[in-house]
């Protein structure tokens, strides 16, 4: 049976330390095969921008900072996500073993871990198919729409995910919102996006969280414990608890002083 690395953050972090580690974990399974998973949580409402985007368009930057909404830069491309009150995940692999070298195969697998979880804590959940052009060209928040091969509930996405990659070796992470704000994710959004920023072209909510689809309040241990054995369960694997060193800890200090929480990465012209 292969052996992933597990990594569960016991608290809330910052943004640009969450997406600091994310990063010195691709770079890991870049300088040797391996995978490992990471479970965490953000220490206040923060805007996450893909790779690609540009700040100005997709976030009103006046409203994050009279709210003290963090904003990062993720190394990952996708849409505009506000992370707030749910779990993040991350896989690091080059298990070439298990993924292939497609960025869509191994989402696809990602996806279908993720699913049984959902399915062990006794939910319907599905894989969405093709998304509408608008949504794609876009610059609607993450969670307006199910993108393909994203989770949903009841046509309602529940997972938006993320992916990099350089070969073999790729970075995919994601959120799943324990609750939801639609309120706050449409004040988050810029002027562009913030009528489409809680609702579908059709005016239907276009996202739910667990504690919605469950119909009850739920915490970040109990799915992450679900979402944990999702993933043993799909992909056959056991867990190896992972604790960064503090020579970890200094390279993610690097990464995260030089780029993630450095404002001419964060708020670059891409």
């Amino acid at each position: 049976m292969r052996l992933w690395k597990l990594l569960i953050e016991p608290g809330p972090l910052p943004g640009a330390w969450n997406m600091a580690v994310d990063e010195f974990l691709f770079h890991r399974v870049e300088a040797a095969p391996g995978t490992y998973l990471r479970f965490y949580q953000w220490d206040k409402p923060t805007a996450s921008l893909g790779y690609s985007q540009a700040a100005p368009k997709v976030i009103d930057l006046d409203f994050c900072r009279r709210h003290g909404i963090g904003i990062v830069r993720r190394s990952t491309g996708g849409k505009l996500v506000l992370h707030d009150r749910e779990v993040t995940y991350a896989v690091a692999s080059s298990d070439a073993g298990i993924f292939t070298e497609t960025l869509r195969e191994s989402y696809q697998l990602i996806s279908r871990a993720l699913m049984r979880g959902l399915e062990l804590m006794g939910l319907a959940p599905g894989m969405a198919g093709t998304s509408p052009p608008a949504y794609i060209r876009g610059v609607m928040p993450c969670f307006a729409l199910p993108a393909r091969d994203e989770i949903e509930i009841g046509g309602k996405k529940i997972i938006g995910s993320a992916q990099k990659r350089t070969g073999a070796a790729f970075l995919q992470h994601g959120s799943i919102p324990l609750e939801k704000d639609d309120g706050l994710l449409a004040s988050v959004a810029g002027p562009g996006a913030k009528v489409q920023a809680a609702t579908s072209p059709e005016g239907e909510p276009g996202m739910t969280s667990l504690s919605e689809a469950l119909g009850r309040a739920t915490d970040f241990s109990w799915a992450v414990e679900h979402l944990c054995r999702g993933f043993s369960e799909f992909f056959g694997v056991a867990f190896e608890p992972f604790v960064l060193s503090p020579e970890d800890r200094e390279a993610v200090t690097a990464l995260r002083d030089s780029r993630y929480a450095s404002h001419a990465w964060t708020f670059r012209n891409p």
